[in-house]
């Protein structure tokens, strides 16, 4: 199944980025590459950039094969050239070939090889999107650099639900912000609610999607030594990152399920936060707008629901709404008019325990 294009959902030609440029983006990021698709002209070229250079930053963040010093060192002239990008050196560029040759997934390499490309396009927005992509970039590298500072060899943990709640802002929840100024300043009127109150609630979003991914990928995560469960709390339970990442290592369920209380109030955290975001949505005036700003939120209940019935044990599994699905989604809300009225349904039906046989 394919989507259909239809006045919801514009052609390549409207956007800044050339036809090569989405298909990188679709190949690092199939979801976000879908909202792009569907964002209204005006916002498509600062959100797009500003995701492609966010991506390339995380890219070296988390190579933990790359010694930390050397991480550290590649982020900082990252966020130099971001800052001025007519700066952007020769040794950069060399220290990115470099670096993308270390790349086993073939969309991060090219990512990485394109990104002195992606560098001269921030320059082609206007200088208020320029202020505001690299306002939103300059946190997203601040979380970024942290992470590389916070985790070297072994299993290392954040130390308080503080230092959680921090991070997911500097990475997640400015990105909220960071939308909705782009979209107060292309689009006057573009939603129902105050933009004060949409700020707010674009900040609660962008952060519980930023706590989605850190309960989704937990496992993958303790394999590289992070751990975003606080210390604090896992000692709360008997529990510490080395015996987490044990338990994950092993497939030891008994371990695994003294983090249940944790994981479950992680999740309905996560929900309230989603449902903020579908608020955001639904007072969104334009049906486009409205399209894209929403799919994370039901894309994220699918995947709570489904994290809810895997329970801890899914820090060894991989779970995500399968691909059908979420072209079966799209399907529906575009055949309703994405109404509010659809949206609130699709949500609380994705929210819903889902049947055995659907995981």
């Amino acid at each position: 199944m394919t989507m259909p294009e239809n006045t919801l959902l514009p052609t390549a030609k409207a956007t800044a980025l050339t036809p090569a440029q989405l298909r990188l983006l679709r190949g690092v990021s199939r979801s976000f590459y879908l909202s792009i698709r569907l964002l209204p002209g005006p916002l498509r070229g600062p959100i797009a950039i500003g995701y492609l250079l966010a991506r390339a930053t995380d890219t070296v963040a988390d190579t933990t094969a790359l010694p930390r010093a050397e991480r550290q060192t590649l982020l900082a002239q990252l966020l130099a050239a971001i800052e001025k990008p007519q700066t952007a050196t020769q040794e950069l560029k060399a220290a990115l070939t470099r670096f993308a040759a270390q790349q086993s997934d073939p969309h991060e390499r090219a990512l990485m090889l394109a990104l002195p490309e992606g560098l001269s396009l921030l320059q082609t927005l206007s200088p208020a999107d320029q202020t505001s992509v690299r306002w939103v970039l300059g946190h997203i590298t601040q979380g970024q650099t942290l992470d590389v500072s916070r985790f070297g060899s072994g299993p290392q943990a954040l130390a308080t639900e503080a230092e959680l709640e921090d991070y997911t802002w500097l990475v997640a929840g400015c990105v909220g912000e960071f939308w909705t100024a782009l979209c107060a300043r292309h689009l006057p009127g573009f939603a129902a609610l105050p933009t004060d109150e949409m700020h707010a609630l674009g900040r609660a979003y962008g952060m519980g999607l930023q706590r989605l991914n850190i309960v989704r990928d937990a496992g993958a995560d303790l394999a590289q030594g992070r751990c975003y469960w606080p210390a604090q709390q896992l000692n709360a339970l008997g529990l510490s990152p080395e015996s987490l990442s044990q338990a994950v290592l092993e497939g030891q369920a008994h371990t695994l399920a003294q983090l249940t209380p944790l994981y479950q109030s992680y999740l309905q955290q996560i929900q309230t936060q989603l449902a903020a975001g579908l608020r955001y949505s639904c007072a969104v005036q334009s049906r486009r707008l409205r399209l894209a700003s929403a799919l994370p939120a039901l894309i994220g209940a699918r995947t709570v629901a489904l994290l809810l019935q895997a329970g801890p044990a899914s820090l060894t599994q991989r779970v995500k709404m399968p691909r059908r699905e979420v072209q079966g989604l799209l399907w529906r809300l575009l055949l309703r008019g994405v109404s509010v009225q659809a949206l609130t349904r699709e949500f609380e039906r994705l929210s819903a325990p889902p049947h055995p046989s659907s995981r």
